[in-house]
Protein backbone atom coordinates (compact mmCIF):
# COMPACT_ATOMS: atom_id res chain seq x y z
CA UNK A 1 0.00 0.00 0.00
CA UNK A 2 1.24 3.50 -0.83
CA UNK A 3 2.44 5.61 2.08
CA UNK A 4 -0.04 8.45 1.46
CA UNK A 5 -2.96 6.00 1.32
CA UNK A 6 -1.82 4.25 4.52
CA UNK A 7 -1.65 7.58 6.37
CA UNK A 8 -5.20 8.38 5.25
CA UNK A 9 -6.75 4.94 5.91
CA UNK A 10 -5.12 4.70 9.36
CA UNK A 11 -6.40 8.23 10.11
CA UNK A 12 -2.92 9.49 11.05
CA UNK A 13 -3.54 12.27 8.50
CA UNK A 14 -7.09 13.28 7.56
CA UNK A 15 -6.84 13.60 3.78
CA UNK A 16 -4.74 11.81 1.18
CA UNK A 17 -3.74 15.07 -0.53
CA UNK A 18 -2.48 16.44 2.80
CA UNK A 19 -0.56 13.20 3.35
CA UNK A 20 0.96 13.50 -0.13
CA UNK A 21 1.99 17.11 0.54
CA UNK A 22 3.57 16.13 3.87
CA UNK A 23 5.58 13.38 2.16
CA UNK A 24 6.76 15.72 -0.61
CA UNK A 25 7.79 18.32 2.00
CA UNK A 26 10.00 15.75 3.76
CA UNK A 27 7.94 15.68 6.97
CA UNK A 28 7.28 11.92 6.77
CA UNK A 29 10.05 9.36 7.17
CA UNK A 30 9.99 5.57 7.21
CA UNK A 31 12.67 3.67 9.15
CA UNK A 32 14.70 6.87 9.49
CA UNK A 33 14.64 7.89 5.80
CA UNK A 34 12.44 10.57 4.24
CA UNK A 35 10.11 8.89 1.76
CA UNK A 36 7.88 9.97 -1.09
CA UNK A 37 4.13 9.33 -1.13
CA UNK A 38 4.59 6.37 -3.49
CA UNK A 39 6.70 4.38 -0.99
CA UNK A 40 5.34 0.84 -0.49
CA UNK A 41 4.53 0.45 3.24
CA UNK A 42 5.22 -2.94 4.84
CA UNK A 43 4.22 -4.42 8.19
CA UNK A 44 6.87 -3.57 10.78
CA UNK A 45 7.88 -0.23 9.22
CA UNK A 46 8.32 2.70 11.60
CA UNK A 47 6.73 5.90 10.32
CA UNK A 48 7.69 9.29 11.77
CA UNK A 49 5.53 12.34 11.04
CA UNK A 50 6.39 15.91 11.99
CA UNK A 51 3.37 18.12 12.72
CA UNK A 52 4.89 21.58 13.26
CA UNK A 53 6.65 21.28 16.64
CA UNK A 54 5.18 17.86 17.45
CA UNK A 55 6.56 14.55 16.16
CA UNK A 56 4.70 11.23 16.09
CA UNK A 57 6.29 7.82 15.55
CA UNK A 58 4.25 4.67 14.92
CA UNK A 59 4.91 1.07 13.94
CA UNK A 60 2.78 -0.49 11.18
CA UNK A 61 0.81 -3.51 12.44
CA UNK A 62 -1.55 -4.18 9.52
CA UNK A 63 -2.35 -3.03 6.00
CA UNK A 64 -6.07 -2.74 5.27
CA UNK A 65 -7.53 -1.16 2.11
CA UNK A 66 -10.48 0.23 4.08
CA UNK A 67 -11.01 0.63 7.80
CA UNK A 68 -13.78 1.90 10.02
CA UNK A 69 -12.95 4.95 12.10
CA UNK A 70 -13.15 3.03 15.40
CA UNK A 71 -10.85 0.26 14.17
CA UNK A 72 -8.27 2.45 12.42
CA UNK A 73 -6.09 2.68 15.55
CA UNK A 74 -5.51 -1.07 15.36
CA UNK A 75 -3.44 -0.56 12.19
CA UNK A 76 -0.49 0.91 14.15
CA UNK A 77 0.98 1.33 17.59
CA UNK A 78 2.76 4.35 19.02
CA UNK A 79 6.50 3.93 19.64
Amino acid sequence: MRLDKYLKVSRLIKRRTVACDACNAGRVSVNGKAQKASYDVKIGDRISIIFGEKAVEVEVLSLEETQKKDEAKEMYKYV
